[in-house]
């Protein structure tokens, strides 16, 4: 996958003859869409002008479509050439590309100049501040003529594609249901369009920064981008697991390069989740301390100073052994910030069973939980140690630290 057809070098006999004939190859199979069907699976096609394209329309002004590919890839994605010839056909001079690769990117110039890049990985989310960006430059661009059209593509064309094309339509006016539920319908035969529950998630958060204005002749909406917002990840635990005594956990967060829009993941903590034993107290673990409750507006001070107790689920007590539980309690709490990445592994070097992604501006009441549709990439391993009432639970310290009450104060 992703094999590039050598290029002829200088005094080098019969390369002419072996790329023509290559070329001839690729021209030959791209014509047949079986391969590209059967890539493409239950993502809608167009046929325009005797192409068979992976793409789709999802407004009368957005079209989101798979990678324009070009030598062996073209084989199976939309080969570029093709997809040049539909958009010319089609829009000719009111069309702009946007790539949101990070794996794969092309020249510019093959779209007249009109493309732009917002690049993240694959099955993952972008920072809310790429997201802002790519929404402003889509607005700007179809504001300018009614006669545009934005082309937004990943590699498959499904759910990063699907989270910029649904948080720009949120940013247009749309609810984020109807956002999603639109994307589906347009972009698919089984109506599962942005399936991966972080990712839908995020389209979420999106919306909660947005604020509309009121009145005729309103514009796009005020962005209010959350502070960033530092917490303290202080337990993980999985309740009902089945069939497993212990799994590993990767911690990573994304990470600012300047002048650069990518932020890659890096791991600040790795460890195991092992199984809870009766009798065990860890003492270092504090089961009370107080924390104030978020208001429903991100950055917005709640209005009542009360401090509100927090108990922890004291694992003494038998309901926790009703159902084989693994966790970790940090002996000294890891500080996370913004867009965080919690992943789970089998064991040390093995496959991965899921994870989960969250921004920490977003965390209420110091505890976020996932079921297991709440979860990313979850396949028949995961499922398989997953019991029917499993809770992924990270357990964070209060956001107003003055607050807390030191672990050695005892309120029995």
């Amino acid at each position: 996958m992703g094999l590039e057809l050598s290029r002829q070098g200088p005094g080098k006999v019969g390369n002419s003859t072996l790329l023509r004939l290559q070329h001839q190859l690729i021209d030959f199979l791209t014509k047949n869409s079986y391969l590209r069907n059967l890539v493409s699976k239950q993502r809608r096609r167009m046929l325009v002008g005797g192409y068979d394209l992976d793409m789709s329309y999802i407004t009368d002004h957005v079209l989101a479509m798979s990678f324009p590919a070009e030598r062996v890839r073209a084989m199976y994605r939309n080969p570029l050439w093709q997809v040049k010839n539909v958009l010319d056909m089609r829009h000719h001079g009111h069309y702009k590309v946007y790539n949101l690769c990070i794996e794969k990117r092309y020249d510019p110039s093959q779209f007249y100049g009109r493309a732009e890049t917002y690049p993240f990985d694959d099955n993952h989310v972008p920072p809310l501040e790429m997201i802002k960006l790519f929404c402003e430059s889509v607005d700007s661009w179809l504001s300018s003529d009614p006669k545009n059209i934005a082309v937004v593509h990943c590699m498959a064309g499904k759910g990063r594609t699907g989270l910029m094309v649904c948080a720009y339509l949120v940013y247009n006016g749309m609810s984020v249901e109807e956002a999603l539920q639109l994307y589906a319908h347009k972009r698919t035969f089984n109506n599962e369009g942005v399936s991966i529950p972080s990712q839908r998630r995020y389209v979420g958060y999106w919306a909660n920064i947005l604020s509309f204005p009121r009145g005729i002749g309103k514009g796009p909406p005020q962005v209010n981008l959350p502070q960033k917002c530092g917490r303290e990840l202080k337990r993980i635990r999985l309740y009902d697991m089945v069939n497993i005594d212990s799994v590993m956990f990767v911690v990573s967060e994304s990470q600012e390069i300047p002048n650069q829009l990518y932020r890659p993941h890096v791991e600040v903590y790795k460890s195991f989740c092992r199984q809870i034993t009766r009798g065990f107290q860890r003492n270092n673990s504090p089961r009370y301390y107080y924390s104030f409750l978020a208001d429903d507006e991100v950055g917005k001070k709640s209005e009542s100073e009360e401090p509100h107790v927090v108990v922890q689920m004291d694992t003494e007590r038998p309901i926790i052994y009703q159902k084989t539980c693994l966790d970790y309690n940090f002996d000294k709490p890891v500080q996370v910030n913004g867009d965080v990445r919690v992943l789970f592994y089998e064991k040390m070097i093995g496959g991965r069973l899921f994870y989960a992604c969250f921004n920490t501006a977003f965390i209420r009441n110091s505890l976020l939980q996932f079921s297991v549709e709440d979860l990313d990439k979850v396949g028949s391993k995961g499922r398989s140690i997953c019991g029917p009432s499993f809770c992924l639970e990270l357990l964070f310290g209060p956001a107003n630290q003055k607050s807390q009450v030191s672990d050695g104060d005892d309120f029995e």
